[in-house]
């Protein structure tokens, strides 16, 4: 993709200075509507920020009703993992492509129509008579999501040009950002226990509607004049050597890890992975500049941001199903529940804010990495109790460390490449954080089943009756929350006997999962800090290729 595009991704929101000497105002292409005034301009940002406030909603209300759309089509983990990764899957892939297709055909233009795609897909999702019909419609929602979002930060970058009014406009869309991450959980919970889960889906519509009304109303026609053309071989292979990872990772539930099957996804993952690689080194418009990746501070921040989203941000799709399968407790509990994760995340940056005056760039991206594996560690260890409060500090741990790191990440990134890289350096930054959380989900789910079921044979051990129920359809309902349906034929004490069984074996499954995230958030906080110690003694140009 050029260097010049203009996209959401190819805009740091947080690095004014960096993106303002990405590209000349002269080079963007508007309509000749006058200069908007103060009220426009509110107006404007507000049309922006509601509009990337939905899709952070979207992407995390919908854990806390994984367990209900399991009971309501009967279906095993895989299918709800599915549920969050087919959107994961085809945002991360589509954020890239659609930035330049925003650049080249207009970001108003871009904005309808993925307003136009949200809402056929949110339709879609609410109505869905089946899980893979329930999958397939959220990928589609990925796609008109990653639209979105490109086009609604470009409109922001674009229109608040000034340095100071540009401070003032990020600054907002970050409170809604933030406040749309806290009350997700809250607000998803509460729809799917008042009204049930399809609501989540269909309460998008009205929105939509009225956000295409206010684009209408309130954002003129942009776009980039020197749009590279789209990187459509690069864009496919990576979206399917995605997808074909996490496939991968969840069919080992059923398949198991030494499987033909098993080795052969994970076989063709790698072999697409290796020709993308290939592709974006002889492309002249390539969607990711492969040199960048030759600066150790550069892939320090990239590390950093992967471990972040990896080991912190994937904990609001598994904390909510945690809460409902091990504590048993209802949605809006669990909504309620995740309170302590994300009031920790909006404390977090301040806390960042003061580190930032006596630590470098780099000793506070280890910091916060250690801070989220030692949340996580800590939570893995008292999952298993009965107490919530204990794992309510344990949270509260992760979503502090989580917040020192949101936003340092990002800023970290733009900071390690030249001015005339800023823009692709977005790109990959937004892509690797999706990117790291689907493939987390991927990899934490398959430890958390594996686990569960290997707890559950321990605590039927000695109980042949008992465990003469447990097969392959039964361990997939009790890790997908479903079960009173795994349980439903069973007389009263057996069910009993196996509700009890379940729930701890499933905190003992989230522990070990717990476990993995915490040890990679500590791995990277080393890796990260070597990095950037190396960045220090080896501090020498890199050369970059030149796009035409």
């Amino acid at each position: 993709m050029s260097q010049a595009s203009g996209s959401a991704l190819h805009r740091d929101p947080r690095d004014v200075d960096a993106s303002s000497s990405h590209k000349d105002a002269s080079s963007e292409v508007q309509s000749d509507s006058p200069v908007l005034g103060r009220a426009a301009a509110r107006f404007l940002l507000g049309t922006a920020s509601a509009t990337c406030a939905l899709i952070t909603l979207d992407t995390n209300v919908v854990a806390v009703s994984l367990p209900s759309i399991a009971r309501t089509f009967h279906v095993g983990f895989a299918d709800v993992e599915w549920v969050v990764s087919a959107y994961m899957v085809a945002f991360a892939s589509c954020l890239l492509p659609a930035g330049g297709l925003a650049d080249r055909f207009g970001r108003k233009k871009m904005l309808l129509a993925g307003l136009a795609v949200f809402f056929l897909a949110s339709l879609g999702c609410g109505l869905a008579p089946s899980a893979s019909i329930l999958n397939i419609a959220r990928a589609i929602k990925g796609v008109g999501a990653a639209m979105l979002l490109t086009s609604a930060l470009a409109v922001i970058a674009n229109t608040f040009r000034d340095g100071a009014q540009r401070a003032r406009a990020w600054a907002i869309w970050g409170m809604c950002m933030g406040l749309s991450t806290t009350i997700a959980p809250l607000i998803g919970g509460a729809i799917t226990q008042w009204f049930g889960w399809r609501w989540i889906f269909l309460l998008n519509l009205p929105i939509c509607a009225v956000l295409a009304w206010c684009v209408w109303r309130s954002i003129r026609e942009s776009r980039d004049p020197e749009a590279g053309p789209i990187d459509v071989i690069g864009s496919a292979l990576f979206g399917l050597a995605l997808a074909l990872g996490i496939w991968a990772l969840i069919a080992t539930q059923s398949d198991g890890w030494h499987s033909w099957m098993t080795r052969g996804r994970f076989a063709a993952c790698v072999a697409l992975l290796l020709a993308f690689i290939q592709v974006e080194r002889t492309r002249h418009h390539a969607m990711i500049e492969l040199s960048l990746f030759r600066q150790p501070r550069f892939v320090a921040a990239v590390l950093a941001m992967f471990g972040y989203a990896a080991c912190a941000q994937v904990m609001m799709t598994f904390l909510p199903l945690f809460l409902q399968n091990a504590f048993g407790l209802s949605a809006i509990a669990a909504g309620m529940g995740m309170l302590p994760f994300a009031l920790a995340m909006i404390v977090g940056p301040s806390i960042g804010a003061m580190l930032s005056t006596r630590f470098s760039s780099a000793a506070l991206l280890s910091i916060g990495l250690s801070v989220i594996g030692l949340g996580n560690l800590l939570t893995a260890f008292v999952a298993g109790d009965a107490h919530y409060w204990l794992v309510a500090i344990g949270m509260a741990v992760t979503g502090c460390g989580a917040g020192v790191l949101n936003g340092d990440t990002q800023k970290a990134i733009m900071a390690g490449v030249p001015a005339n890289r800023t823009g692709m350096a977005s790109g990959i930054s937004t892509t690797t954080r999706f990117t790291a959380i689907v493939t987390s989900v991927g990899v934490l789910g398959a430890v958390l089943a594996a686990r569960t079921q290997s707890a559950l044979g321990v605590n039927l051990a000695g109980k042949p009756a008992a465990a003469s129920h447990v097969d392959g359809n039964f361990m997939s309902r009790v890790l997908a929350g479903d079960l009173a349906h795994a349980t439903a034929q069973l007389t009263p004490a057996t069910k009993d006997l196996l509700a009890g069984a379940a729930r701890s074996s499933f905190a003992s499954g989230f522990s070990s999962a717990l476990c993995v995230a915490g040890v990679l958030a500590m791995a990277i906080a080393t890796a990260v800090w070597l990095l950037s110690s190396r960045a220090v003694q080896h501090s020498a140009p890199v050369p970059f290729r030149t796009t035409p």
